[in-house]
């Protein structure tokens, strides 16, 4: 133990570190030999539970880790010896056995310490039993990557794959992804808690597949990354001063990251998801080198991430792209993207995340020209667009319309975009706001800006409108040529 004396905060404190360091790891080793994440997610919530008891008096293990993953791990085995699970669950023969158990099914014999019979509909990649002793939890460096190609499972619905990941292996709580896919809460736990049924009942091996089902699982755990980048892509890089910032005005320049942010700013997010998201978005680059989509993503994150320290001021506020000091931006993670960049390019695919990360390209560019190229900035939107039409890029798009054509241009094709969902898409609200004042439509928009007021709950971002507001309110009505 580290030593002794820790108040319960203190302990609290250092539980939720590993946590949010380590949870979808743990989860993934207690899983893959039973294929339950319901039981192993149960295991896990107990292990903190008595760290939060037992740290305060004993002091902080060596390994937090290690000891979490014990304690769990023994949690589980108690739980399949336990009386109620042997008498409510049907039997498989034990490991070696040559008969099906005894008459009724009622008993189970455990054989050799550590060694417990699978549950039915395990799933397990250890068939017949359970080796609990033999997983090294320092032995395996990151199984999150099985987990999430698990969850990718064609068994798994389609349109609960993402969440599904986003809560078990980055450990995203269930609220959070329901306001971020703007689904009321209990439904959202329903459809996790399907899910995991389902992954237990279909026996879905928890190890990465091969690697044409790899591929053909592919998108579904990349769009899982993006996610989990786009509800945290306002943070800097690890080592970097933490940012809260917001959506709207050119940032991100990815398709959806607005969308996925903004619904859940006022939540207190894991530290650093976004730099989870970039960690398995490099391992994925290294485990399949020759999907282009793999380096875009990577790409992507890197060139946005880069740019983290310049998004708020030094009193905390909201700095818009157009404004960043672009001396605060990250040169080696800068070089880092762009070197992804070009691996993609190569390959000769192009997809959503490339094309993304070429626009984070051009902005970052701006470091080392001083400007912007908004044509390039177009063409590359267009492009995006055409491919995926979602609400996030749809609102890129005019805002760079509006910077290379004129704010007319960007509000007529906004309002030709005839996509009712845009009505209660908050950077929408912003960007036209911005886009009325720049034509100088000033009571429309100051109508805009409080539509995007209404819908903001970043404080940031909140006192960024606020002020953008007040000096368009400031103006002599004269100037508004409505």
């Amino acid at each position: 133990m580290a030593g002794t004396g820790l108040s319960t905060a203190e302990a609290r404190a250092r539980a939720e570190s590993v946590a949010r360091a380590s949870y979808g790891r743990l989860l993934a080793l207690l899983a893959a030999p039973t294929g339950d994440l319901q039981a192993a997610e149960d295991a896990l919530a107990d292990a903190f539970l008595r760290a939060l008891t037992t740290w305060p008096v004993s002091g902080i293990p060596e390994n937090p880790e290690a000891w979490l993953f014990t304690v769990s791990r023994n949690r589980q085995r108690d739980r399949y010896r336990s009386a109620a699970y042997r008498t409510s669950v049907p039997l498989e023969p034990d490991a070696g056995s040559s008969g099906a158990g005894p008459p009724g099914g009622t008993a189970r014999r455990t054989g050799p310490r550590g060694v417990v019979p699978s549950p039915v509909g395990s799933g397990s990649a250890l068939p017949g039993a359970v080796h609990w002793d033999e997983v090294d939890v320092e032995a395996i460096p990151d199984r999150r990557l099985a987990l999430l190609f698990v969850c990718a499972h064609p068994a798994i619905d389609p349109g609960v794959r993402t969440p599904l990941m986003l809560q078990v292996v980055l450990g995203v709580p269930s609220e959070r992804i329901a306001s971020a896919f703007a689904v009321p809460a209990p439904a959202m736990a329903q459809r996790l808690v399907r899910a995991k049924r389902r992954i237990r009942e279909a026996r879905i091996p928890f190890v990465l597949p091969d690697t044409t089902v790899l591929k053909q699982r592919l998108a579904a755990v990349l769009e899982a990354v993006y996610g989990a980048y786009a509800l945290d892509w306002r943070s800097p890089l690890p080592g970097a001063r933490r940012v809260r910032a917001g959506a709207g005005m050119g940032e991100p320049s990815g398709a959806d990251a607005g969308a996925h942010s903004q619904a859940d700013a006022d939540a207190d997010p894991p530290e650093s998801l976004a730099a989870e998201a970039l960690y398995l978005a490099t391992v994925l680059a290294e485990l399949l080198p020759d999907e282009p989509e793999v380096h875009g993503l990577a790409a992507l994150i890197c060139l946005s991430l880069a740019r983290g320290t310049a998004r708020t001021a030094s009193a905390g506020g909201f700095v818009p792209l157009a404004l960043q000091d672009t001396s605060l931006w990250d040169r080696e993670w800068i070089a880092r993207g762009e070197e992804h960049l070009r691996r993609a390019h190569s390959l000769g695919r192009i997809g959503r995340f490339q094309l993304e990360a070429a626009m984070q390209s051009v902005h970052c560019a701006r470091a080392r020209t001083g400007r912007t190229d908004w044509q390039a900035l177009l063409r590359l939107n267009e492009a995006l667009v055409a491919l995926m039409p979602t609400l996030g890029g749809i609102v890129s798009l005019a805002s760079t319309l509006g910077e290379a054509s004129g704010p007319d241009a960007a509000l007529s094709f906004l309002d030709a975009a005839n996509a009712p969902a845009l009505e209660d898409f908050q950077p929408a609200w912003a960007t036209r706001a911005h886009l009325l004042a720049e034509a100088g439509r000033a009571t429309e928009a100051a109508a805009a800006y409080g539509r995007a007021l209404a819908l903001t709950t970043d404080p940031a971002l909140r006192g960024f409108l606020e002020q953008a507001l007040e000096r368009l309110t400031a103006v002599p009505p004269s100037v508004d040529t409505v």
